[in-house]
């Protein structure tokens, strides 16, 4: 086939087709050609120094545009006004930067924290009043409920000034995050396996606790394998209030009442009670292994080793424990065990007897059949 020898202007000629003997003679002449083509001259220093100083976020000509296309292939990012301002950025105060949008944000920005500040000095002026007056001792009480509430609103003023410098109040968003959706999730699950009130009658959590057995995260009411949890987890304990507390770490199996222990790798003068593995015997249903993190009061330290020489695994009560010690629930986990091939072997390794035991329902036999004389039927 003939190959067509017009071409447009300023392009080269293409041919669609051509035979064996003519792609021959323009391999050759390729060769020929290349081999003939002197090398560039090399480059000077000052030429080097032209071509690295250009970037995508630094040309705002159009002349070096194309030199930047044509040099080194690369397409300008932004506007000519933003790669100008990011070239001479170091010359340019930060509020002076021509972003008109931004600095306009910027001022309503401002604006919003003056006037937030300006009520939240109104509010600690009206606080000190309120402190400074006098009541009767029968108002006492509903005085200082009007106190907490103003406080109460003195807090959500500083939150609120704060709001759009997110640096401040990263445990205020996160506590709204978590309100939202993961606590929701923990609530419904203790609440659907009745690990409320079997445990304890009621908790608000108001700290969120996440499990994880090695590199993988449990989520509340997971069935975890009884090899797996035969090793202390980690307790990732996130508090969304500023202050030091102390907590006690209880995990207690209300199915099979033979745990309570303490989680993590502590020492043991602060160990209650050794960690013993999740365990469910063949037959019998899962195990709601509950954890729970209870705020001591006061910040008062327990003292574990007498608490120690207390209690046993055998017959705990957290309930009974909880009100002797005024411990208040602030967070709650769970997860479940069953029966596999590992529980044998976990029990054996633990010492707890039992793991060739296999639970039945037992069959109830019915009453034996007993003739009724004929003569009632007469």
């Amino acid at each position: 086939m003939a190959s067509s020898s017009r071409a447009l202007r300023g392009l080269s000629v293409r041919a669609f087709s051509i035979s064996a003997p003519v792609a021959e003679e323009i391999a050759a002449s390729t060769a020929a050609a290349a081999a003939t083509t002197q090398p560039p001259p090399p480059s000077s220093p000052a030429a080097d120094n032209v071509l690295s100083s250009l970037a995508a976020d630094n040309v705002f000509t159009p002349r070096a545009e194309r030199k930047l296309l044509r040099t080194r292939g690369l397409t300008p990012v932004g506007s000519r006004r933003r790669r100008a301002a990011i070239l001479s950025g170091s010359r340019i105060p930060f509020e002076q930067l021509p972003y008109q949008c931004f600095q306009e944000a910027r001022k309503v920005l401002i604006q919003h924290r003056q006037e937030k500040v300006k009520d939240i000095e109104t509010e600690r002026q009206k606080i000190s009043r309120l402190r400074a007056t006098q009541v009767e001792p029968q108002n006492e009480q509903r005085h200082q409920h009007r106190v907490n509430s103003m406080e109460r609103y003195l807090d959500q003023l500083k939150i609120h000034a704060d709001i759009n410098d997110p640096m401040p109040i990263y445990r205020y968003l996160a506590d709204k995050k978590w309100r939202q959706y993961d606590r929701m999730i923990i609530m419904q699950r203790i609440t659907q396996m009745n690990v409320v009130p079997d445990v304890l009658p009621s908790i608000d959590p108001t700290l969120n606790v996440s499990l994880s057995f090695g590199p993988r995260d449990v989520q509340p009411g997971e069935f975890v394998d009884s090899r797996v949890s035969e090793i202390p987890g980690h307790l990732n304990i996130q508090p969304y209030d500023k202050g030091e507390r102390y907590v006690t770490i209880a995990i207690v199996n209300p199915d099979v009442p033979n745990t309570s222990v303490s989680l993590a790798k502590l020492g043991q003068d602060q160990v209650i009670l050794p960690w013993l593995p999740a365990y469910t015997q063949k037959g019998l249903a899962y195990s709601r292994m509950s954890i729970f993190v209870l705020e001591q009061k006061d910040g008062q330290i327990l003292d574990a080793s007498a608490l120690s020489q207390r209690y046993e695994h055998n017959d705990f009560i957290l309930r009974s424990f909880v009100d002797r010690h005024v411990l208040k629930p602030v967070g709650v986990n769970l997860f479940r065990s069953r029966h596999d091939e590992g529980t044998a072997g976990v029990m054996q390794r633990a010492g707890i007897p039992g793991g060739d035991v296999e639970f039945k329902r037992k069959k109830i036999e019915p009453l034996p059949y007993k003739k009724l004389p004929g003569s009632r039927y007469r």
